[in-house]
């Protein structure tokens, strides 16, 4: 009894042994990496913002050397030193570009745009097509015998020529075709470059015509007036206006059918959009809306349409011009106007003129470079 309690001590204590043994060889060799698994520290990714902080110092992360360089501790080394990685050093550099902001600020068409010759002859087919289709026009079941109204309808059936359409040209279908005994062929194709084309469907004739239905031809007592004495409406404005006749481009009722962009002339002589450098606290679209504010005033009824830019260009700067400053980079807000008028009395950027100008207008105004960068942003109609 007492041989086998010595025995199970003996094993017991050798048991023990080789546990500490095996733990220390553990030990010893996690504290001492392999090379086939040593990594180097990723570098840390830095975001690039566009605002007013990244024309001040932007840092850049770079790995530390050291944490990039295997240990010296070799494989199976007593020694119990480990490699550490040393944290990213922030390295600061210079900025190297300018960041500006402006507002495109537009005025939208007044007025349909003018037809294009293929549009016009299309829209003269189809009326035509519909005359011929429609039921005939029943005089009775509009106006009674012998009245004001009938008369006036007669004597605008005469001025026709018995076509009831005031817009399609003469007809001469129908039954005996002005009495010759047989119906004549009427053509429905309107063809591109007709000039009965261009006439029947020139917006100037064609508002006449359908004013001229609304003038009294017929006096109160049935009797027909001359051209001289008849009863005339009021006929709406023309499409070209005054500015358009004086060619005024710092007038907003000029080109009615095109949209409008304001472009002001700088201290330099240059045009461009009202434009600023962006402030410590602001964003994109504040500095826009204040640049406007600054160039033309307060007198307009504006609104920014969003706060992501539509446009934008970067210039190469001369080192003379700016001491460590290589590039200025512009962005363009887009906005619109809905009320008032520019004013450059009492603006603090050194605004000289301004204009209201085309697509067309900006391309020959603007320099080539900027043009470049807002082309895409500006709507041809």
């Amino acid at each position: 009894m007492a041989t086998s309690r010595r025995g199970g001590q003996a094993m017991s204590a050798l048991f023990r042994a080789q546990t500490t043994a095996s733990c220390s060889k553990c030990a010893q060799s996690s504290r001492v990496p392999s090379p086939f698994f040593r990594t180097a520290a990723a570098p840390s990714l830095q975001r690039r913002t566009y605002s007013a902080e990244a024309s001040a110092a932007a840092p850049a992360a770079t790995p530390s050397p050291s944490s990039l360089s295997p240990s010296s501790t070799s494989p199976g080394s007593p020694s119990k030193s480990s490699a550490t990685t040393a944290p990213p050093t922030l390295v600061t550099r210079p900025p190297d570009y300018t960041i500006r902001a402006g507002l495109l600020l537009s005025r939208a068409p007044l007025i349909t745009r003018d037809p294009t010759p293929f549009e016009t002859s299309f829209y003269l087919y189809q009326k035509r097509l519909n005359e011929r289709l429609t039921a005939p026009f029943q005089r009775k079941a509009f106006f009674k015998k012998d009245t004001t109204p009938a008369l006036d309808w007669t004597l605008q059936m005469v001025e026709r020529k018995g076509t009831i359409a005031r817009d399609i040209g003469i007809y001469e279908g129908g039954k005996g075709g002005r009495g010759h005994g047989a119906a004549v062929a009427w053509d429905d194709e309107a063809r591109i470059g007709d000039p009965e084309v261009e006439t029947l469907t020139n917006p100037d004739q064609l508002r006449e015509r359908i004013m001229s239905d609304a003038d009294l031809r017929v006096s109160e007592d049935g009797e027909k007036l001359r051209e001289s004495e008849r009863v005339r409406v009021d006929r709406p404005q023309p499409r070209k206006t005054e500015a358009d006749a004086k060619n005024d481009a710092q007038r907003l009722d000029r080109k009615l059918d095109r949209t409008l962009y304001l472009v002001v002339k700088n201290q330099d002589g240059t045009w461009g959009f009202p434009t600023a450098d962006v402030g410590g606290d602001e964003s994109l679209h504040e500095t826009a809306e204040r640049a406007l504010e600054e160039a033309v005033g307060t007198n307009m009824n504006t609104w920014t349409v969003g706060r992501v830019p539509i446009a934008h260009f970067v210039r190469p700067v001369e080192p003379a011009e700016k001491k460590n400053i290589t590039s200025v980079k512009t962005f363009f807000i887009k906005g619109r106007i809905m009320a008032g008028q520019a004013n450059i009395e009492d603006n603090t950027l050194g605004v000289t003129a301004f204009k209201w100008l085309t697509k067309e207008e900006l391309a020959a105004e603007l320099p080539k470079y900027y043009y470049a960068g807002v082309k895409n942003a500006i709507t041809a109609q």
